[in-house]
């Protein structure tokens, strides 16, 4: 595994179908926000959060959850986890 050491910056690990494989570190909290695109999360190392105003969801290790286009989300991850994002190459998120 490639070492990422700022959070909230995904890099491209595969591209296929104008689909990208991204991954990032997820380390404390990212801010509101909503996509045109689904968007899947597969917790590679560590815990991590999805909040969604309707409810928490909650993986580890080995877990994978999907964003439908249009939910407004949240993720978070208090100690820090290694996460593979499954999106439409198109979509462009950076932390700060």
């Amino acid at each position: 595994m490639k070492a990422i050491k700022k959070a909230w910056t995904p890099i491209d690990v595969a591209k296929f179908n104008d689909q990208a494989v991204r991954m990032a570190l997820f380390k404390g909290e990212y801010h509101w926000h909503v996509h045109k695109e689904d968007e899947l999360f597969y917790v590679l190392k560590g815990h991590m959060t999805i909040q969604t105003k309707a409810k928490d969801i909650k993986l580890a290790k080995g877990e994978m959850a999907t964003v439908p286009k249009g939910m407004k989300h949240c993720t978070k991850s208090e100690k820090g986890a290694y996460v593979l994002m499954f999106e439409p190459s198109v979509l462009k998120s950076k932390g700060n």
